[in-house]
């Protein structure tokens, strides 16, 4: 037996694991930044004003299988019985190799989102098969590359209709009744602080600009809002609905399912402009609500105004087609209060898994899974239609809604004995649905309830869906050889393998992305995830059968409540995006409720994310800017000067602190104090939150509401763009503003400002990640990642700063967690640009650094605590090496045009080329510091952005263009 060493003790292994430098290690960094300890460095980087005066006080789990265990126990309260409850969330089959591949996957979900396409090819082409499922089956030219959810879709498209109509100022979005509830409850929290009139109707037998405008209340209608089919269940034929519209000067949404889309006439067809909806059906489980992919689809002309991302095509150095982010001048961080959303709204590692059952299935294989659900539907009404039951008249796909005369309750509760979930409209009427899942168990149990025989249906006949010929699609769909060529396990196994080979995710080396906090994604984190008991879980099952979940959500409000010094937490918002706007909806709901109704200005610094000012305006609030200090402080003179000018129209002050130029400002204490006094709320942006864990309390020093980044800070991994969860916390005086739900009292305040997400707990099945993290750290373990994550950022910029200057820093040269890298004067003397730096540091193994943000021309370095000391000096390596070519570019010994600085990245293929460079070929591919044995090969050369651009294509090229 060997003999234990100090990391068998199970309380601090973890920790150990999770921080990488060792104490050996630490010793070496506080040399380098002149530190006795990592108290002293506390001490003289973050102001004493804001410490916390107490320990964080949450006790750390014994170990990991300890925290397994608890994790079985609380699995084990929550009861999965078969979900027919619908209303946009089904059952699917996830195929395991998608599963293990993907979803289980750190090369697929460590990635970021892909801003440095060309080290992200792999996920691009996924997104971009993702772009194409979508564009095919609704039959609409643009898709883009996945929204949150299904609801936020429907609000998404209300604002792009709402700018791409020519109706009167004072239309109104037309919904129809039969639009999945939750879309309409989440639209309409977005309608009121943009003043936008929503009116819910039965558009059923709207068929003119008479009847419209009618429906409309004798209102001018900007868009209107259909599902496909609808909510109840029946599909509509919306045609002569969509031609009055138009002719009103109207725009039409379809809020449709992609599923039933395989066998239903498209959109597209019919004559929507937009097609919005979720591809959870596509083989990701419904998980309690999330995290789902949700999709927008539109027509030509609309392109350039959609929410969200684009992956586009464009060509590399060498001219060979390559993939994109298009459109981004779109980005709200360069359009800031002009942003027509928030860029922060995607979920890229669901939309990967969407599209890849699609390619794994392919077009016949959707196409039977679509029939197959259907002919359960038919075999089901006829059943009960046969024991007397009134099932609704009408064309159906997958849904039944059934009228049973005060009887409601009893069959609900005859079929949760028989272990399903039906969905109770009213004491009169049971909606139910079939999905990929059912049974022919499941067929027999609900019948029994309705006392009815079991039905009868043969799979291996299944036919064409009985409907009008107007609603049967007769196009082909998904012709793209990608959905016709890896069928068999060992082509999609290969297929997966090809594309994560082409990308640089953490479990390839460092991603040091300032604000973007990329941190180890522990494995026994992820390990819950995919169990039966969280991820079978409809987001609006019965709240006794979801005990063990909503007692995750519980303890994590309290935990994050606790980590904050706030007094209430909500876990709805979906991403961080989503947590800011709840927050300044909180606000102003309070300003109002005090009858403040005029404040409306919302303060923001200069050098602040640009998801702030979009969400400011999605809040309805009036952005003003705040300049910055020479040193990177948000101006107080200038913040005086802002206060006195908008006096009693100030709602609230964003700040994010540390700031966004990485360091403890010592005066956010009197910024906060200077608002209040203003009677003003100050939003504290919980983007830099690793700097402040176990340190300091935002809502202790002064902040009022704050957002948090549990897929930055609490380790949810990004997943190449998402998931992510963005709670929103507060102090006590805005809890009553929370956001709440209409189909779980128990989600929020019945004073509450609405759902804005589409699932009660948003994506409730990955909080089991952070609740692990938090668990098996504890408050100490907590606080040493924060000690430890400065400790990095500082011996960064120490080491870095002889090469390149640090922008900004506190008293006695300190930074937080992330420090800013000046490259703009070595820009001036050579030429050589960040982006060049960027794309070099691709040669070195290296995903680049945040690039100029909030700074043009710098790169922010953010290292984490779960970097080793090994890691931090391989990159601090390559910087200076990097610095040293740039050296060559300003004595004139090589030219910038004609550096490897410039031609980076640089490419297996490239070495095979004619070489007329000043540089060799080892220089360009082995340059300083390289391993051979761990070289990353970037699949592609660098990418013409602008060529992208004028030449949008975003749904899979023809094999013929690569040949070309």
């Amino acid at each position: 037996m060997s003999t234990p060493t100090q990391h068998d003790a199970p309380a601090p292994d973890f920790v150990r694991r999770h921080v990488a430098p060792t104490e050996d290690d630490v010793a070496v960094m506080l040399k380098a930044v002149h530190q006795p300890s990592l108290e002293a460095l506390l001490d003289a980087a973050v102001p004493g004003r804001i410490r916390a005066d107490h320990p964080l006080e949450l006790q750390a789990a014994p170990s990991e299988p300890a925290v397994i265990e608890e994790l079985r126990a609380i699995a084990a309260r929550n009861s999965v019985r078969t979900s027919m409850i619908g209303l946009g969330y089904y059952g699917t089959h996830t195929p395991a190799v998608i599963r293990r591949n993907i979803l289980e996957n750190p090369a697929w979900y460590t990635a970021y989102t892909p801003y440095q396409p060309e080290i992200s090819q792999g996920r691009l082409e996924a997104l971009l098969n993702f772009q194409t499922v979508v564009r095919d089956l609704t039959g609409l030219q643009t898709a883009g590359a996945s929204l949150l959810d299904e609801a936020t879709a429907v609000a998404e498209a209300m604002t792009l209709m709402r700018r791409g109509s020519k109706a009167s100022a004072d239309a109104v979005l037309l919904v129809d009744q039969h639009v999945m509830p939750q879309s309409i409850a989440v639209t309409r929290t977005r309608a009121v602080p943009l003043g936008i009139e929503l009116v819910v109707a039965d558009l059923r037998g709207v068929d003119d600009a008479a009847s419209l405008r009618q429906a409309a209340g004798d209102r001018d209608v900007f868009g209107v809002v259909v599902q496909y089919p609808d909510a109840s269940g029946r599909i509509v034929d919306w045609t002569a609905l969509t031609q009055a519209a138009h002719e009103a000067g109207a725009l039409v949404t379809a809020a449709a399912d992609l599923l039933a889309l395989t066998l239903l006439t498209a959109p597209g067809s019919w004559g929507a402009d937009v097609a919005v909806g979720t591809t959870q059906r596509f083989g990701v489980p419904m998980g309690f609500g999330g995290p789902h992919a949700g999709y927008m689809s539109v027509r030509a002309g609309l392109e350039r105004t959609m929410p969200g991302r684009l992956v586009g095509v464009s060509v590399d150095a060498a001219g060979n087609p390559a993939y994109r982010l298009a459109l981004q001048t779109r980005e709200q961080h360069i359009r800031r209060e002009k942003a027509t959303s928030n860029i922060c709204t995607a979920q890229v590692l669901l939309a990967v898994m969407a599209a890849m059952y699609a390619v794994w299935h392919g077009p016949q294989g959707l196409t039977r899974i679509a029939r197959e659900v259907h002919a359960k539907a038919t075999a089901l009404a006829a059943s009960l239609r046969d024991a007397g039951a009134q099932v609704a008249e009408g064309d159906f796909f997958d849904t039944l809604t059934v009228t049973v005369a005060g009887r409601a309750d009893d069959i609900r509760s005859g079929a949760l004995e028989q272990g399903v979930n039906l969905w109770r409209v009213d004491a009169d009427t049971v909606c139910l649905s079939v999905d990929e899942t059912t049974t022919s168990q499941d067929l027999a149990a609900v019948a029994t309830a309705f006392g009815a025989r079991a039905p009868q249906y043969d799979a291996a006949a299944l036919g064409e869906p009985d409907w009008a010929d107007a609603l049967r699609r007769t196009d082909d769909i998904l012709t793209h050889p990608v959905f016709h060529s890896h069928q068999s396990e060992t082509a999609m196994l290969r297929y997966l393998r090809t594309l994560a080979d082409r990308d640089y995710a953490l479990d390839r080396g460092m991603i040091p992305l300032g604000s973007c906090t990329m941190k180890l994604n522990a494995t026994t984190e992820m390990e819950a995830i995919t169990w039966p008991e969280f991820a079978n879980l409809h987001p609006f099952a019965p709240a006794d059968q979801t005990e063990g979940i909503r007692s995750i959500v519980a303890d994590l409000e309290g935990w994050l409540a606790a980590i904050t010094g706030y007094d209430s937490v909500s876990l709805q918002p979906n991403a961080g995006a989503q947590g800011e706007f709840a927050g300044l909806l909180a606000i102003a709901a309070y300003h109002r409720a005090n009858g403040d109704h005029d404040r409306r200005v919302c303060l923001i610094p200069a050098s602040a994310h640009g998801t702030n000012a979009a969400s400011a305006v999605m809040a309805g609030l009036k952005v003003v800017v705040v300049k910055t200090a020479p040193t990177g402080e948000v101006d107080l003179e200038d913040l005086r000067v802002k206060i006195a000018q908008h006096g009693d129209t100030l709602a609230a002050v964003m700040v994010t602190y540390p700031s966004t130029h990485g360091v403890y400002e010592d005066t956010i204490t009197e910024l906060c104090e200077l608002v209040h006094e203003a009677g003003g709320q100050v939003y504290v942006d919980g983007a830099n939150l690793n700097a402040l864990i176990g340190i300091a309390e935002p809502g202790s020093f002064g902040g009022d509401v704050s957002h948090l980044n549990l897929h930055k800070t609490f380790c949810i991994p990004h997943g190449g763009g998402g998931p992510g969860v963005g709670p929103v916390a507060v102090r006590s005086h805005l809890a009553p503003y929370l956001p709440n739900h209409p189909f779980a009292e128990e989600a929020g305040p019945k004073t509450g400002v609405g759902p804005i997400s589409a699932a009660p707990y948003g994506s409730a099945s990955i909080l089991p990640i952070s609740w692990a993290y938090v668990r098996l750290m504890g408050g100490q373990g907590l606080t040493d990642a924060t000690r430890t994550a400065i400790l990095s950022a500082n011996y960064v910029a120490a080491r870095l700063r002889d090469s390149y200057p640090v922008l900004y820093s506190g008293e006695d040269g300190l930074v937080a967690h992330e420090c800013i890298l000046d490259l703009r004067g070595l820009t001036k003397s050579s030429g050589i640009t960040v982006d060049d730096v960027a794309k070099r540091l691709v040669d070195y193994g290296f995903h680049s650094p945040t690039m100029s943000f909030p700074v043009a021309g710098t790169l922010m370095v953010e290292p984490t605590e779960s970097e080793s000391l090994d890691e931090l000096d391989r990159f601090c390596e390559a910087m200076i090496a990097i610095r040293a070519e740039i050296q060559q570019v300003e004595d004139g010994a090589v030219p910038a045009a004609d550096s490897a600085l410039r031609h980076a990245p640089h490419t297996a293929q490239s070495l095979t080329q004619d070489w007329e460079h000043p540089y060799s070929r080892a220089e360009a591919v082995y340059p300083a510091g390289v391993d051979p044995m761990r070289k990353y090969w970037a699949p592609v050369r660098r990418i013409d952005g602008a060529y992208g651009d004028r030449h949008l294509i975003c749904s899979c090229p023809s094999p013929e263009a690569f040949e070309d």
